[in-house]
This record gives C-alpha cells, sequence and structure tokens, in this order.
C-alpha cells in the first residue's frame, strides 16, 4: 500500500516563494516539502480501518466505474492510500500505454481550487485585497463595482466567456487568450453587461479566467509560473503543470463516449478556469497541504471554504474557489468538479475526517460524481436515501458546471 503522509512545510520554502523574480521555478531553486511518517499508537486498529476502508472503496468502485471508464481513482485516509485505481490506456488505444499513477489528466474545473488559492496566498502576501475593486488590476475593465472576492464567490454578475464567445464572431481558427478575453470584454462592454455585482450566485468561468490574470499583475510572473514556483514544485508535484500549445503532444487528450478525440479548440489555451493537468497522486499532495496549516493560515483556509451565497434555500453552496455541502447535522463537505470536453473530474474532500476521494477521467465518464456516495463511508454526510450524482452532474457542456444552482 503506498503512503503519501502528513506534510511539513520548512520556513525555507516560503522564504523562497516569496521571493520575486521573472525565472520559472525549479526542483533545485525551491525547498521541497518533507515528507514525514504519521504515528499511530495502536496499529493494529490502525490497520484494521485501513483495510476496512480500502475494501469498501473497492467494491464501491468496482461497481460504479465497471463500464466505460478511462482514468483513475483514489481515496486517501490520513494521508495514506488505502485505495487507488487505474484503467484503460493512454490515447484510448489499447496498444498504447496503460493509465498509471503518473497519467496527468486535464482537471477542467479543479483546475479553480489553485486560482483560488494562488490568489489568496498572494492576499496573504499583502500584494493584493480581495476586496480590491478588479479595475485596479485589469487597465480597462468596464464594470465599476466588481470585486476580487467576487470573482472568487461566482457572484460577479459577469456572462460565461464559453457561452458567448462560440456567437461572438471571434475567428475560432485563432486561439483566445485570456488577455484577447479582457480586451473582447472590454470592446463589447454593452453587448456584455451582466447583472448587478454581488447580488446572487452564477457559476461563470470569465471569473476565473480574469484571477488568472489578476494573479499575473499582482505576483509579476506568469499564471503557469506563479503556481509552479508557490504549490508545484515546492510541493513536488511533479506531474502536474499548466497546458500551453506546446503540450500538445504529451497531454493527455480527452475523448467522446464513441472513443473520438476532441480535437484542440479556439478555447483551450484559456487559464485559470481550466487547462491544469495532474494525478491523483499530485492532488493528494495537494489536499494534504492544505491541511497542513503551514501552506495558509487557518484565517484565509476559514474564508476559503466559508458559504457565501443564501439567495437560494439548499444545502449546496460555493465559497471563494470551492463549492460545499452543507448537511443538516453541521458537516461540511468541501470538494469541486470538473468538466471540459471530455474530461469529467471530482475533488472530494472530509475535512473533519481527514479523507480525500480524486476521481479523473478523460472518455466523458459521469459516473465519477458519483464519487461522493463514498463519503458516508467515513462521516455521516447523507441524511435518509439522499443521493448526489443527479444534482451534482455538470449539465452545461464543456464550459464547466451547473450556471444556476448553488
Amino acid at each position: 500500500m503506498k503512503t503519501i503522509c502528513c506534510y511539513l512545510l520548512a520556513l525555507p520554502l516560503f522564504l523562497a516563494c516569496g521571493q520575486s523574480g521573472s525565472k520559472p521555478a525549479t526542483a533545485d531553486s525551491v525547498t521541497p516539502v518533507v515528507f514525514a511518517a504519521a504515528q499511530h499508537s495502536n496499529n493494529a486498529h490502525h490497520k484494521a480501518e485501513l483495510l476496512r476502508y480500502s475494501t469498501a472503496s473497492e467494491h464501491f468502485f468496482d461497481s460504479l466505474l465497471a463500464k466505460h471508464f478511462n482514468g483513475s481513482v483514489l481515496v486517501a485516509k490520513d494521508g495514506e492510500v488505502v485505495y487507488e485505481k487505474y484503467a484503460g490506456f493512454k490515447s484510448m488505444d489499447k496498444n498504447s500505454e496503460p493509465v498509471d499513477e503518473h497519467t496527468a489528466f486535464h482537471l477542467a474545473s479543479v483546475s479553480k481550487t489553485f486560482t483560488a488559492m494562488a490568489t489568496l496566498k498572494l492576499w496573504e502576501e499583502g500584494k493584493l485585497n480581495i476586496d480590491d475593486d478588479i479595475s485596479k488590476y485589469l487597465v480597462g475593465f468596464p464594470y465599476p463595482g466588481i470585486t476580487i472576492k467576487m470573482l472568487l464567490s461566482q457572484r460577479s454578475g459577469l456572462k460565461n466567456y464559453v457561452h458567448y464567445m462560440d456567437n461572438s464572431g471571434w475567428d475560432k481558427k485563432k486561439f483566445l487568450t485570456n488577455s484577447d478575453l479582457l480586451q473582447f470584454i472590454i470592446s463589447h462592454q454593452a453587448q456584455l453587461k451582466g447583472a448587478t455585482p454581488g447580488k446572487h450566485f452564477e457559476y461563470c468561468n470569465t471569473n476565473y479566467a480574469l484571477l488568472a490574470l489578476i494573479i499575473e499583475k499582482a505576483s509579476g510572473l506568469s499564471y503557469p509560473d506563479y503556481l509552479s514556483k508557490t504549490f508545484f514544485v515546492p510541493l513536488q508535484m511533479q506531474d502536474t503543470y499548466v497546458f500551453n500549445l506546446g503540450d500538445t503532444t504529451k497531454a493527455e487528450k480527452s475523448y467522446k463516449t464513441n472513443n473520438r478525440a476532441y480535437p484542440l479548440e479556439y478555447l483551450d489555451v484559456v487559464y485559470g478556469d481550466k487547462n491544469i493537468y495532474s494525478t491523483t497522486h499530485d492532488l493528494l499532495k495537494w489536499d494534504m497541504a492544505l491541511r497542513s496549516n503551514k501552506l495558509f493560515k487557518q484565517s484565509t483556509l476559514d474564508s476559503a471554504y466559508t458559504p457565501y451565497s443564501f439567495e437560494k434555500p439548499g444545502k449546496r453552496n460555493y465559497g471563494l474557489g470551492w463549492r460545499m455541502l452543507l448537511e443538516p447535522n453541521g458537516k461540511k463537505l468541501i470538494y469541486h468538479n470538473g468538466w471540459w470536453h471530455g474530461n469529467r473530474t471530482a475533488f472530494i474532500r472530509m475535512i473533519d475526517e481527514d479523507a480525500t476521494i480524486i476521481a479523473l477521467s478523460n472518455n466523458d465518464c459521469k459516473r465519477v460524481y458519483s464519487s461522493k456516495k463514498l463519503c458516508n463511508l467515513f462521516g455521516d454526510y447523507r441524511q435518509g436515501n439522499e443521493t448526489f450524482d443527479e444534482q451534482d452532474k455538470e449539465p452545461l457542456g464543456r464550459g464547466g458546471e451547473p450556471n444556476s444552482k448553488k
């Protein structure tokens, strides 16, 4: 059984991450995270508990993902991997190499968790204030009253670019960049004026594409370089990267249900809302680093995991880059789903129980969203006979997640 245990983040790591400069971080330039084995007072009991989690997880996923699944799954408790599954082949070709723990999949909207936490890291460093109007960082932005916090919490009122760009007249032979998107908004401000800022929740990828530009402005680094320097390299996330066109040959493609590959298209280089590739093991490192209280102040994490949308009654809500379920018994489930082309992803975190479920797929396997049903193995996250999958699907096509539900 493979183990990834508690992360102890040394002070030199944060000194290195806080230094300015334009050179991308490398393994030699940033002090890595040190791994330390967790201590268990009752070893026999601990082993019995891990076996129970492992057996239940295996039974659950062998049933859930028995057919039409190309991807990887991981379940962890207390930083230890209790179950992992790799299914299918790279390139969806039986003559290619099988999927393994180093096969990086497009995270789709799970990428937003990194964008949000990068923004909050810059807030901690005093390089921005989340209550600032975004026009302070985005020159020419035409709509006053939208703050960074509104982008993070999906309350900006902006329209979703993955919907309106299709009918915008944009030359689809030309890749749209984040800067192009900002200039398009400036040039078409009358047509693209959205709802009143701060009035209601509306899931919108534009928010996170703009946050990536704000990260670049505040940090003085490109979005990929800032994430690499601040998170990927020090956390030894060696299989994680932000996609650009130079990665086309190495990046795993995504597939339709008939196993035909989605072609590269004009929206495929916009980042912040999507475009991070990673593995289940690297996402576990990310999860454990966030739990360590060394990477962020507790007050920052509390802000990230606070629900901000209560216009409609219900258990579903959104924090700063994180979805959540607020159960009547007081339990809070922190998670994010993703969908881009054939990439379907789920990143589920039970903070109280120190348990994590991660499912990544690139052949349009919607059942990965049903991974939440396993949460009740670790804690009381379901009331009565409630199920998660039907209401947590990503129903709005390639652009990501539900547009109007919390």
